[in-house]
């Protein structure tokens, strides 16, 4: 198993918690989440029962249709599992739960019981086909599990040593030098191809070929899209989820629903963005109307950008339609060659990052009333009462319109303004810029 820091937060919840709730460890499918409880359940417990719904018995499912005798459930588990369960010292796994929804629901008595401790893996969790008819328990604690950040991906490569120093430097406001940032950065675009899924990262090291790795990239996205027709017959997840490359490409202010769904609007779907979203597999950014602390407040639902969870997917999705051999994405990419027409990949490895250091995705559109000229900067978040406005560039840097309009515009409430590039870091009056792969630090 891949070294993961959520291992930690388990750990946290375990100790904390002594049995008072159970954790709901969610995200989309393939990013590790069963090999991750498998792993902390043999290490923190002296048994563990695993019970995988997907290959579990119609028999073993129908044990939490009655709550009334939770012994005879025990006995059962322990017998079907030939596992010994001890009090306080053991763990029950529900792996994929949504595929057993009472399951789920059973969590709230057997907490209440409190002899062991329950952790709960679920893909697409929070669609409410799978939990309409059940009461949600109050006594679970949830964890989203994100593809390997850089840093993991970093570990897996048996190197411990480059991602501490990027941020010691980072801390200490320091440039990288000419030569590293260089190599730093081919290390990190080697990151952006292979992604953060367990199963491609382990093909790339196993095979160093990313031919391999795209093939394995490939078959997740099918995986994906066979969910999105399991819980949308109409086929508009699907449609929406491979649009999102195209979409970018096309530097709208938004997702233009209209161009992939014929005769709809932003505001006609919010249902099906809202699944999405909860199916882990993709990002929304969402617009603020009004700039300022607390975006929550401000975000227009109709409004929006979708990434892909994932950048080693999004590159394999931008490209899906062409065989690994007729296109030259990768060597482009990992070369530093990339047209700037395709720097809509580094916007998506930027958004990736964020959330997965715990920022909500925000961005903001403004007409400059002077100019009568557009503006849209990338991404906002929040930096104590103010705003930090952040601009990606994957080439040029010297001009950076949006971000000088923003500041001049709402000045008192800015923080500082954040460009996120290729280059050495850099700081120039209230400007910072930062190489993509410090962007993990802001």
């Amino acid at each position: 198993m891949f070294k993961r820091k959520i291992y930690n937060q388990l750990l946290h919840w375990k100790n904390s918690s002594n049995g008072k709730t159970a954790v709901l460890v969610e995200g989309p499918r393939r990013v590790g989440k069963s090999t991750l409880v498998k792993e902390f359940a043999k290490n923190e417990y002296e048994t563990y029962i695993f019970l995988d719904f997907y290959r579990a018995s119609p028999e073993t499912k129908e044990l939490f249709d009655d709550l009334s005798d939770l012994n005879y459930i025990f006995l059962q588990l322990q017998l079907t599992y030939n596992t010994s369960l001890k009090e306080r010292k053991s763990c029950i796994v529900f792996d994929e739960v949504q595929l057993c929804p009472k399951a789920r629901q059973a969590i709230k008595a057997l907490v209440a019981d409190g002899r062991y401790d329950y952790i709960e893996t679920g893909s697409l969790i929070s669609i409410r086909k799978n939990v309409k008819d059940i009461l949600i328990p109050s006594e679970e604690r949830k964890l989203h599990m994100y593809p390997m950040d850089y840093e993991e991906f970093r570990w897996a490569l048996e190197d411990n040593v480059s991602v501490p120093i990027l941020k010691q430097l980072y801390d200490a406001k320091k440039q990288i030098g000419q030569a590293a940032n260089r190599k730093l950065l081919r290390d990190f675009r080697l990151y952006m191809l292979v992604g953060g899924m367990p199963q491609a990262v382990e093909k790339y090291i196993i095979t160093n070929d990313l031919s391999e790795v795209d093939l394995v990239k490939r078959d997740i996205l099918t995986l994906y899209e066979d969910d999105f027709r399991k819980i949308d017959s109409s086929g508009k997840l699907s449609i929406l989820f491979d649009a999102i490359p195209s979409q970018l490409m096309s530097n709208a202010s938004r997702y233009k629903v209209s161009s992939v769904l014929e005769g709809s609007r932003g505001k006609d779907i919010i249902e099906q963005i809202a699944e999405l979203k909860d199916s882990g597999t993709v990002l929304v950014s969402y617009h603020v109307n009004n700039p300022e602390a607390g975006l929550a407040q401000n975000k227009d639902l109709s409004r929006f950008k979708l990434f892909v969870a994932d950048t080693g997917l999004f590159v394999t999705l931008a490209f899906k339609d062409k065989s690994f051999t007729e296109n030259d994405i990768y060597s482009k990419l990992l070369n530093g060659k990339l047209h700037a027409n395709l720097g809509y990949i580094y916007e998506n490895i930027v958004a990736q990052t964020l959330a997965a250091n715990g920022h909500e995705l925000y961005y903001h559109t403004f007409l400059n009333e002077k100019s009568r000229h557009n503006y849209e900067i990338d991404f906002l978040i929040s930096s104590k009462n103010k705003v930090c406005p952040i601009e990606v560039k994957s080439s040029g840097y010297k001009s950076h319109s949006s971000l000088d309009a923003f500041t001049e515009k709402y000045s008192s409430r800015i923080d500082h303004g954040i460009l996120i590039y290729t280059k050495d870091y850099m700081r120039d009056g209230t400007l910072e810029y930062i190489p993509v792969q410090m962007a993990q630090f802001i």
